[in-house]
């Protein structure tokens, strides 16, 4: 037993770009021998790769740390509420290292302190693609760090720095090892995807014997290449967005866009320090379903910023009925330690908070449940995510994982996991569509 290989339990909390951040953690840590435990105790170490972008997700980091210490002892801490380790620490002084996002030789220095590697090069072998913690056949591709926009609400730039964008070669490399393991979707994230290769000033690479620029839309069309679903998550609407729709429309990535509006309020907008011109996105989006009518549109929005009044309110409702997005989600406004928004004042009481959070969502289900009623009786692409003995479970074009919602199939055969059926929709909820495979 004293060469048993040592063993970590891994908790990773927050985004997909945190858990983008793990599994490079746990491709590093099993390339060196280590193994994986499925629970904290027995384990020889624990690293908590933690959240730290709202005051919730916060104490939800806090509590697993103290959740860890007191099953384990032996407890590393990574990740965005790592760059603040004083709050770490204050409240548990007995963590044996605090280190923040990103930070991966740190981590793995904190590993080797507590626990050497027993390495056999002949036995701990690691897959090409690195360890996963997604389902076999969709996985995060993560195309930069940072962000370079300095919106009031928010301090990633404090936690995770400005932009820095990753070659596109090394991109397309990783997203080629990916296909050849099985990946039938990538999910490309950043903190702000449109603004890929800003940094680098589209730097050419070397892709396959010709140069590629890393720019945003020579980056998706390269994916697009590659014969798999491509999602686009986190896109900032700059106006060369524009030039991804018509490659939407060709099938060349998903006819989905991820794009955090997050409010309609010109007022509103102009304290976030976000684009202020919702007339003119308005138009876009028109346009872009003009071009791609099989387009899908999910986006995030805040109530109860501070200074929001009840005009501002009802001016983003309004909006909401023209634009029609398919995908909505929203947040309930939190002050974040550090964020300029703390200083407007004319907080919005958490009553009205709570009030306008219910209103909206009723508002936006109606909207949903119209989108999606105009799908019955089509034949949709369903990439299944789990499978049962009579219907199984899996979404279409239109359906980020676990942010969206999801097609119930009922088949004539058993579907696999990450099979790609056609679907025939025979009705829809708010949320939800259900149908029958009637190709595969």
């Amino acid at each position: 037993m004293a060469d048993a290989a040592p063993r970590i339990s891994f908790v990773s909390l927050g985004c997909p770009k945190a858990l983008v951040d793990s599994e490079r953690i746990i491709t590093r840590l099993r390339a060196e021998g280590y193994e994986l435990a499925r629970h904290h105790q027995g384990a020889d170490v624990v690293i908590v790769n933690t959240c730290g972008f709202l005051d919730s997700a916060r104490e939800e980091s806090l509590s697993a740390i103290g959740g860890a210490l007191a099953e384990n002892g032996k407890v590393i801490v990574t990740g965005c509420l790592g760059a603040e380790p004083g709050r770490i620490t204050a409240r548990y002084p007995n963590v044996l290292a605090v280190t923040g996002p990103q930070q991966y030789e740190s981590v793995l220095d904190a590993v080797h302190r507590a626990v050497p590697p027993l390495h056999d090069p002949f036995l701990d072998l690691v897959p090409p693609q690195g360890i996963k913690l997604t389902p076999r056949h969709y996985a995060y591709l993560k195309i930069s760090e940072g962000c370079n926009n300095r919106c009031s609400f928010c301090i990633i730039p404090k936690l995770r720095g400005d932009l820095v964008s990753r070659p596109a070669a090394e991109v397309l490399r990783e997203a080629e090892r990916l296909v050849a393991a099985g990946v039938k979707e990538l999910l490309v994230i950043s903190q702000d995807t449109s603004a890929y290769g800003v940094d680098l000033k589209y730097a050419e690479s070397d892709w396959k014997g010709a140069p590629l620029r890393a720019k945003f839309i020579e980056l998706a069309r390269a994916l697009g290449e590659l014969g798999v679903w491509v999602r686009l998550h986190y896109v900032y609407p700059y106006p060369h967005v524009d030039a991804v729709v018509p490659l939407m429309a060709e099938g060349g990535v998903l006819p989905y866009l991820d794009i955090p509006f997050q409010h309609a309020s010109p007022d509103v907008l102009r304290r976030m320090r976000r684009p202020a011109a919702q007339e003119r996105t308005l138009e876009r989006i028109a346009r872009w379903r003009e071009q791609c009518p099989d387009l899908a549109i999910r986006s995030t929005f805040i109530v109860g910023f501070p200074g929001e009044t009840d005009a501002d309110f009802e001016q983003l409702l309004a909006w909401l009925d023209a634009a029609a997005l398919d995908r909505v989600g929203c947040f309930k406004y939190e002050p974040v330690a550090g964020a300029e928004a703390n200083a407007l004042g004319e907080a919005v009481p958490d009553e009205l908070k709570e009030q306008r959070w219910h209103r909206f969502m009723q508002h936006q289900q109606a909207i949903s449940a119209r989108r999606l009623k105009r799908k019955v009786g089509t034949r949709q692409q369903v990439i299944i995510d789990a499978a049962g003995p009579g219907i199984a479970k899996g979404r279409s074009k239109a359906d980020a994982p676990e942010i969206d919602g999801v097609v119930h199939v009922a088949s004539r055969r058993p579907l696999k996991v990450g099979e790609i059926a056609t679907v025939k929709i025979e009705r829809a909820d708010a949320y939800d569509l259900y149908g029958t495979a009637v190709g595969f």
